[in-house]
C-alpha cells in the first residue's frame, strides 16, 4: 500500500472518529487496539487490512472507503434567496483555541463547555492527544473534557497537525513552565503574509524563553532562574502575544504587569477562565493586567466561553448582502458596537433586545433582528482598530457590505500584508473593487451580483465574504476546496440552509 494512500485513509478515519464525537482511546477500546496503534493508523504510520478498515467503519458508523478518493470539500450555492428566521452564534472559535492552550496549566480535569466543532480546535486536539493528554467529546459531543498526564511527551508531537495552525504557537506559554527545552513546529494558519512571532519572544523572553528557529522547529530553552522584575510592555497589541503572556505570567510565582494589552474578547475570555483556576487578573477589559500568578493549578475547572462576534458579524453581513430580515441571537454586543454604529451610519435598519449575560456571567449578549435596508457609503474609511475599536477580524465583511450600498468606500487592511488582496475576488462575482495597494480597497456600489465559478481565497474571513456574495448572486455559484472556512465555523453552510439559503455540500468524484 502506497504511503500517500495510507495518508489519505488515515485522515479518513480521524475525521470519521471526530465526526463521531470519540477520543483515539475510544475508538482503540472499541477495537481492542491500543491507543498509539490508532494514532499511527491516522497518521499513516501503519500499514492497515481491509478487514481493519471494515471493522473502523462498523464501529464509526462510517463508510470509510468508497470508489474513489473523497478529496475537498466544496460548495455549490444556489444565490438570490432570501433568509428568514433567527439563528444562534456560535462559541468563539478564538476563546476555544486560547482555552485549549491555557488547559495545559493545570493538572486538573477541564471541561469547556459548548466548544466551537472547528477544524482549527480538531488540529490542536490532534496535537494534544500526541503528546499524551486525554481529551474527549462529552454530553452528546457538546462538550469537551480535557486531562493532562503527568508528564508531557513533546517527542510524539503530531507535527503535520501543529503546522496547520497558528494557535500553536499559544503552546510557548504554558510549556515554559512544565519542561526545560522543547520543540513546537512552525506556526501555520491563514495566509495572511508575513507574520513576525518576535514580539511574543520579546515577552516571552522576560519569562527565561529562548527560542532559536531552525529546520521547520522552533527549539526552545528555558532558564528558570529569570523572570521579570518589571511590568512586560508588549511592542504589539495583539491577541494572541497578549495570551501568551497572559499563559506565562499564570504561573509566575509573583506579580506581572503587562502593558499595552490587546482588551479582545478572546483574552477576556482567558482572563476570566484564569480565575476560575485560581489565578487572580486585575484590569480585564483594559490595556495593563496585573496577574498574580501560582506555582501549581491543580483544580477541576467547569468553563464556559462566549459566543463569538466574528461569527456575529459574519451573519449580520450575510443579512445585509442578502436584504433578509433574519434575528441573530446571542450576539457579543460589547465586541460589536463600534460595527453597529457605523452601520446605523450607513442605514442600516435593526434592533435589539435588552441586554443578558452569557453562560460565563461576564460578557453582555443581545438578540439582534437586522431588515432590509437602503445603505449608503460611510463618509469615513473602514478601518481596524485594537479593540474597542472595528475587530480586525471584522474589515473584510465590510468589504461586501459597502458592495451593496450607494457610493464608494475605502477600506484600509492595515494590519495583515495581502489580506485586501482576496477581497477583490468579489470582482469575480460582479463586484466593483480596486485594489490601490496592498492594504487599500476602493469599493464601489451599489453591486449586481453574479454567479460564478472559484476557488476559496486562502484566508479565513475573505473566504466567507465570497460566500455570502455567491449567497446574495442569482444562479449557481460553486466555491471549491472550503477547508479554510472549516478552520473557523462549524456547519455553516447547514446553519445558513436552516434560514432560507440553498448551500450543497460535495466533494469530486
Amino acid at each position: 500500500m502506497a504511503d500517500d494512500y495510507l495518508v489519505r485513509i488515515g485522515k479518513l478515519i480521524r475525521d470519521a472518529r471526530q465526526h463521531r464525537g470519540w477520543t483515539q482511546s475510544q475508538l482503540a477500546e472499541a477495537l481492542a487496539t491500543s491507543q498509539s496503534a490508532v494514532n499511527r493508523i491516522e497518521r499513516g504510520n501503519q500499514n492497515i487490512s481491509l478487514e481493519m478498515i471494515a471493522r473502523i467503519g462498523e464501529a464509526l458508523d462510517s463508510e470509510i472507503v468508497s470508489l474513489g478518493y473523497a478529496g475537498p470539500m466544496h460548495l455549490r450555492v444556489v444565490g438570490g434567496r432570501r433568509l428568514s428566521g433567527s439563528i444562534d452564534v456560535k462559541t468563539s472559535k478564538n476563546a476555544c483555541v486560547a482555552l485549549l492552550c491555557g488547559s495545559l496549566l493545570n493538572k486538573g480535569r477541564t471541561v469547556l463547555r459548548r466548544v466551537a466543532r472547528i477544524e482549527e480546535v480538531f488540529r490542536l486536539l490532534e496535537v494534544l492527544n500526541s503528546i499524551g493528554v486525554r481529551t474527549r467529546w462529552i454530553n452528546d459531543g457538546v462538550d469537551l473534557e480535557i486531562v493532562p498526564p503527568a508528564e508531557l511527551d513533546m517527542e510524539a508531537i503530531d507535527a503535520e497537525a501543529a503546522r496547520r495552525t497558528r494557535s500553536i504557537i499559544m503552546f510557548l506559554g504554558p510549556l515554559l513552565h512544565r519542561m526545560d527545552a522543547f520543540r513546537l513546529p512552525y506556526a501555520g494558519g491563514c495566509d495572511l503574509g508575513t507574520r513576525t512571532i518576535e514580539p511574543h519572544m520579546i515577552a516571552l523572553r522576560r519569562f527565561g524563553l529562548d527560542i532559536a528557529a531552525t529546520e521547520g522547529l522552533y527549539h526552545a530553552q528555558v532558564d528558570h532562574t529569570i523572570s521579570p522584575d518589571r511590568p512586560i510592555v508588549l511592542t504589539e497589541r495583539g491577541d494572541t502575544v497578549t495570551e501568551n503572556a497572559l499563559l506565562a505570567a499564570a504561573r509566575h510565582d509573583g506579580t506581572t504587569v503587562i502593558r499595552n494589552a490587546s482588551s479582545n474578547y478572546m483574552v477576556q475570555d482567558l482572563c476570566f477562565f484564569l480565575e476560575a483556576l485560581g489565578v487572580r487578573v486585575d484590569g480585564i477589559g483594559s490595556t495593563t493586567l496585573t496577574v498574580h500568578g501560582v506555582p501549581s493549578i491543580d483544580a477541576d475547572v467547569d468553563y464556559s466561553p462566549s459566543e463569538d462576534p466574528v461569527e456575529a458579524m459574519s451573519l449580520i453581513a450575510a443579512a445585509v448582502v442578502t436584504e433578509s430580515q433574519l434575528t441573530i441571537r446571542r450576539v457579543p454586543i460589547e465586541f460589536l458596537e463600534i460595527e453597529l454604529a457605523v452601520l446605523e451610519e450607513m442605514g442600516l435598519d435593526h434592533d435589539r433586545t435588552t441586554e443578558y449575560s452569557a453562560d460565563n456571567g461576564r460578557t453582555r449578549l443581545v438578540d439582534l433582528t437586522v431588515r432590509p435596508s437602503k445603505l449608503e457609503a460611510p463618509i469615513d474609511k473602514i478601518h481596524p482598530m485594537p479593540f474597542p475599536g472595528l475587530n480586525i477580524d471584522n474589515v473584510p465583511f465590510f468589504a461586501a457590505i459597502a458592495a451593496v450600498a450607494q457610493g464608494q468606500t475605502l477600506i484600509h487592511d492595515w494590519v495583515y500584508d495581502n489580506r485586501a488582496i482576496y477581497l477583490t475576488d468579489l470582482n469575480r462575482l460582479g463586484g466593483r473593487l480596486q485594489l490601490l495597494d496592498p492594504h487599500r480597497v476602493l469599493v464601489e456600489g451599489p453591486t449586481r451580483w453574479r454567479a460564478a465559478e472559484m476557488m476559496c481565497p486562502p484566508a479565513l474571513r475573505p473566504a466567507v465574504v465570497v460566500l455570502l456574495a455567491m449567497m446574495a448572486a442569482e444562479g449557481t455559484s460553486v466555491l471549491r476546496n472550503v477547508y479554510v472556512i472549516n478552520r473557523g465555523y462549524e456547519d455553516l453552510a447547514e446553519r445558513l440552509n436552516s434560514v432560507g439559503a440553498q448551500i450543497e455540500i460535495f466533494r469530486d468524484i
